[in-house]
């Protein structure tokens, strides 16, 4: 009994904890984050080309510093003072978090942030000299508005993965997969681009392959990096390779899981950041079709034009206006609209995969691979299951999980990414990821057979 007295007290000490009271460290973190918000946010209107370097230099770096450090100790420590394990409590209830005021406003806020970034950065120049001396130091050349998304974009990334480290602390494959991408946004697509513009050479983000990167394959950015010298060289055979030779070779061992949740910095974002609102993703079986259609029309679109750019010199002027246009139209409504505006700015509102689940093509392009030549599944065990649903909840791409796993069937949808959270918020451990041979990947019989023997009982 006292062990029991004890349990309970805990948990009513941790859903204190999770109320409206703060810590005094807390409080004061806050601020700092407040302070240097405020400070990031002031730098729109009172920093310009004349601001001295001095003066530039020590308001990014107070501003910063109180912004990072505030935010990441009041992260962490949410999730510090409890004992390891998921909680969830007030996921949906939370204004933040269940489309409330709160969540809308935020939405807002990331919406306008890409539409300004995309078609107005004159309102940012502030905010981007304020820039001007990291982006020296890394590219040897005055910052930019996408320098500086950049550079916001690889903040919140760690701060926020490190965040995600706290929370899943009691998994390990959750904190080897929150570090991986942590790295790789932070060396491959923020810090090696920029030291190749600082050394004249193609400005290249290596952990983005085609389609996602839609024009990496256009033959003008091919023969581009094909004048560029050995590295150039290096460079184009990266992405050809990594788009036809090891694209295809880790997805048949590893599933989509590989690139989408290991790698790339769209699902990098949405599984650190987004993390908080993956709850949000439609589940319905009219979402799931207008998935299947959206995502693979937009891969049928990128090949399309890739196809006609490298054929464009053997076709009419007529012809070649049509292509001209097809490119502005996926420039804009797919690479701006869709995967930025949307793609981030709808966290808040309709979950962290929009783009990823409706958009993207290298999604749909892995898709395709795991769906019909992969070792990669999600396995159930069906006797175990108690239809709590929370597999179904907190899965990102809208699976209806907890269907799979009351009929012991594996799961081997193509939009599955295999961040691992419907086993890891599983109570019973009835979900494990796992590669194995590719006959009887759908368990179909074998689930059949375990739910008429459960029938019976």
């Amino acid at each position: 009994m006292s062990d029991i007295t004890a349990n309970l007290a805990y948990e009513s000490h941790s859903i204190a904890h999770h109320g409206p009271r703060l810590r005094i460290s807390e409080k004061i973190a806050l601020t700092a984050m407040g302070i240097g918000s405020m400070l990031l946010a002031l730098s729109l209107i009172a920093v310009n080309g004349s601001t001295s370097e001095t003066l530039k230099n020590l308001w990014f770096n107070i501003s910063w510093a109180l912004a990072i450090g505030g935010g990441g100790y009041f992260a962490l420590s949410k999730h510090l003072k409890d004992r390891p394990g998921v909680r969830n409590q007030g996921k949906t209830t939370d204004s933040l978090t269940a489309r409330g005021a709160w969540g809308w406003m935020l939405g807002i806020v990331f919406t306008g942030f890409y539409i300004i970034i995309y078609w107005f950065p004159q309102y940012l120049e502030g905010l981007t000299r304020l820039h001007d001396g990291l982006s020296q130091f890394l590219q040897g050349k005055p910052a930019d508005e996408w320098f500086v998304y950049g550079t916001v974009y690889t903040i919140l990334t760690t701060l926020m993965g490190a965040k995600a480290i706290a929370k899943y602390r009691h998994n390990r494959y959750h904190i080897v997969r929150t570090s991986v991408i942590i790295f790789a946004q932070l060396i491959f697509a923020y810090l090696f681009p920029a030291i190749c513009v600082k050394f004249n050479q193609p400005e290249v983000y290596l952990t983005y392959f085609w389609p996602l990167a839609y024009d990496k394959l256009f033959p003008s950015t091919v023969m581009h990096l094909f004048h560029s010298g050995g590295l150039g060289y290096f460079i184009a055979g990266w992405f050809i390779c990594g788009t036809f030779l090891a694209t295809p070779v880790l997805t048949y061992y590893f599933g989509k899981r590989w690139y989408c949740s290991w790698v790339c910095g769209c699902g990098g974002l949405a599984n650190t950041m987004g993390d908080s609102w993956r709850q949000l993703s439609d589940k319905s079986l009219k979402s799931w079709k207008i998935e299947r259609w959206s995502i693979y029309s937009v891969l049928a679109l990128i090949f399309s034009l890739t196809v006609l750019l490298w054929c464009e010199p053997y076709l009419p002027a007529s012809m070649k206006e049509i292509v001209y246009q097809i490119r502005r139209f996926y420039l804009f409504g797919i690479g701006a609209v869709f995967s930025g505006v949307i793609g981030v700015g709808f966290y808040p509102l309709m979950g962290t995969r929009m783009w990823c689940r409706f958009g993207c093509p290298m999604a749909a392009f892995l898709g395709l691979l795991q769906r019909f030549n992969s070792r990669f599944r999600i396995t159930t065990n069906g006797a175990q299951c108690i239809s709590c649903g929370n597999c179904s909840k907190y899965c990102e791409m809208g699976i209806d999980v907890r269907h799979y796993a009351q009929r012991g069937q594996n799961i081997i949808r193509a939009s599955c990414v295999g961040c691992g959270i419907c086993a890891t918020v599983c109570p019973r451990g009835v979900l494990s990821l796992e590669n194995g041979p590719t006959n009887n990947r759908y368990n179909h019989e074998e689930g059949l057979s375990l739910l008429g023997k459960m029938k019976s009982r």
